[in-house]
Order: structure tokens, then sequence, then C-alpha cells
């Protein structure tokens, strides 16, 4: 596997006071990744300087993908639950970096809304309201705007949350889906261990200052593991 985005030597943190030290780290195409740490310990702040939006205290991110090449999966607010569109125009916004100044959606981008619709098993959905859809519907209509956004990488910001456990284990079952038989890279922040654990072949576990990287075998083995195992850290379910 080649890597999509590389992680030299960076210092993550905000105005200057550093949280995370010397990030060194790559995606690689095709690989999934699951994100841990307590709250507080810089994970948010990692996704952000992944998407662009907050830059790096020192050291370098190097992208090896297009300007649209990543789909991001925010945790929703609850005014966005309550968003007024329906299910297929929720899954279009995620073509608006690509749309520029058109006023319009090209009839390409509209068969692939719909085929996204289709992959993830919501098709008869797309004229629903948003606000209508139950949570777990819902996070499948997000990954089809994710899935438009980007076919190369998907970040998702603690997606089962707010989701009963059947939901959950769908969207779980989608994702490693796509994984596996598409070859979309995931880079997913979790607070449920045992998942985690299951699905990924990485480990990024972010701790106060410092943090742990590599395959989830060799994360078993470390002093990481050992002080969350059992959900005894706070933060880690």
């Amino acid at each position: 596997m080649s890597s999509i985005i590389t992680c030299s030597h960076v210092d993550l943190g905000y105005d200057g006071h550093v949280i995370v030290k010397d990030l060194n780290m790559d995606i690689e195409r095709g690989s999934y990744i699951s994100v841990i740490g307590q709250n507080g310990s810089g994970k948010s702040t990692f996704i952000k300087t992944l998407l662009g939006l907050v830059r790096p205290v020192s050291g370098k991110i190097h992208k090896n993908l297009p300007a649209n090449g990543i789909g991001y999966l925010p945790q929703q607010t609850e005014m966005q639950r309550n968003f007024p569109a329906t299910a297929m125009e929720v899954v279009l916004s995620g073509f608006l970096s690509q749309k520029k100044y058109r006023p319009f959606y090209t009839k390409k981008e509209r068969f692939t809304a719909l085929g996204q619709l289709k992959k993830l098993g919501i098709l008869d959905l797309s004229k629903t309201c948003y606000r209508e859809l139950s949570g777990g519907q819902q996070q499948r209509v997000l990954l089809a705007r994710a899935l438009c956004a980007s076919g190369h990488l998907l970040v998702l910001d603690e997606p089962v949350t707010g989701l009963d456990p059947a939901a959950a284990k769908e969207l779980y079952r989608l994702l490693k889906k796509l994984n596996e038989e598409d070859g979309m890279a995931v880079l997913m922040v979790s607070h449920d261990l045992s998942n985690a654990l299951k699905d990924a072949d990485h480990i990024l576990h972010i701790g106060h200052e410092d943090y742990f990287f590599g395959t989830k075998e060799s994360y078993r083995e470390s002093e990481y593991y050992q002080k969350i195992s059992g959900g005894a850290v706070h933060g880690i379910n």
C-alpha cells in the first residue's frame, strides 16, 4: 500500500500550545485506523489538523490526495439533526466543494449520489426529510454525503455516538465493507475500544503529549493498552 497522508515530526496543538509531540505516521491507501484516547487528549485537534482547519505547531503533513480527497463525517449537533432537507439534498451537498460557482448539480453528481444511497441501503429514503429519519438512517445519509465528497479517505468523529446498538453495529458493518470491498481508507475517532480493535488494522492512541501508532497486534502488547484494557481509564468505554 502507498501513503496518502504522511505526518513527519508533527507537533499538534493550538495558539502555540503543544498537546501531542513529534507525531510520525502514514495513512496508507485501504488502511483502517482507529484513533483512541482520553477526553481532551488531542484527538479532535488531530482531526482538525488533518482536515487543514488547524495548522500544526511544527512539522509537516504531506497529502498525496486531490483537493477533495477527504470525506468527513463529524459529530452531529441537535440543529443538524433537525435540518429541513431531503436525504438526497443532504447527500448532494457532499459535492459542494467541487461545485464552485455552478448554481446546480450535474447529472453525473446526481447519479453518483443515488448510487451511494443505494450502496448504503437507503435509496428508498432519498425523498424523505432528513429530520424524520432515525439516528442510524441519518448517519448512513451523512456517510453517503462523505462518500460523494471523496473516494480516498473517510474521517469519522465518533460516528456511533447516540445510536442504539443495532444501528451502531450496522454502521460498523458498512464501514468495514467500504474498506474491504472498495479499498476506502478509514480513520475513525472512537470511544468504543472493543470495536476499534475489532475492525482496525492500525491504532493511533493519543495520550497527553505522547502517542502510540502501530498495528493493533503491537498495540495489544503496549503499555497504552494495558492501562485502558477493561475500560479502567475515564473517557474510554
